[in-house]
């Protein structure tokens, strides 16, 4: 966490969600890891370059409803607005392997703040798991009354600290089909930090690349407020 001074002694809190993109990093089964090349180096060109190639759902990132379905709105055509606003952490780290993320949660949560918030991040302790093969493991997953919660209430977006919203053996992507297929909504994946955000609503700022007709992207995710 990182402290922001401002005149008149106005102080912002700010909080890193993302992780770190490098080459030895998680990706999800069936594709690659990212590869940083040097392009351009400091001896040679006088300055450093790095050509980056990687799956536009690499790291911390972003999936708009054109993940799913051809006609659905990419990630760039979607207003800025849509990746800011009020956020809260749902602590499901009690659940064990397996284990389904259910109203009980949004109920320890606080529901009204639940429902008035922007974002719904939900917080299972997994990112202590990256850099593991026990980050493949079977996570939580939100039922379909949690679903219908989210869909239900107009949030922006929503966000986990997982590899993916639906469990990994899910081919068919249940949860993402659901998710996408009427609403204008983007989910986040891979989020880190979220213990670090406490238990009331806080300014969330989601922002990703933006490159056109973007079927995801990575993000950088930060959570601020102040005192």
């Amino acid at each position: 966490m990182q402290e922001i001074l401002r005149e008149g002694g106005f102080i912002m809190k700010i909080i890193d969600l993302t992780h770190t993109i490098s080459e030895d990093m998680p990706v999800y089964p069936g594709t690659e890891p990212p590869v940083l090349k040097q392009a351009n180096t400091y001896e040679r060109d006088g300055f450093k370059e790095t050509l980056l190639s990687m799956y536009s759902h690499t790291g911390t990132h972003v999936d708009p409803p054109a993940h799913l379905f051809a006609d659905r709105t990419t990630l760039d055509a979607l207003p800025i607005e849509q990746f800011a606003g009020k956020a809260l952490v749902v602590d499901c780290t009690h659940l064990a392997e397996g284990e389904t993320i259910t109203m009980a949660e949004m109920e320890k949560a606080d529901i009204e703040k639940a429902k008035a918030a922007d974002f719904l991040l939900f917080y299972l302790g997994w990112d202590k798991r990256w850099g593991s093969d026990r980050y493949f493991g079977d996570y939580p997953c939100i039922d379909d009354e949690v679903l219908d919660f989210i869909l239900g209430t107009g949030k922006k977006g929503i966000g986990f600290d997982v590899i993916g919203m639906d469990p990994i053996p899910d081919a068919n992507l249940t949860r993402h089909k659901k998710l996408f297929r009427k609403h204008e909504i983007i989910n986040i994946e891979n989020l880190c930090n979220l213990d670090k955000c406490g238990k009331d609503l806080f300014w969330f700022f989601a922002l990703p690349l933006k490159w056109k007709n973007a079927d995801g992207a990575p993000l950088r995710a930060v959570a601020f407020w102040s005192d």
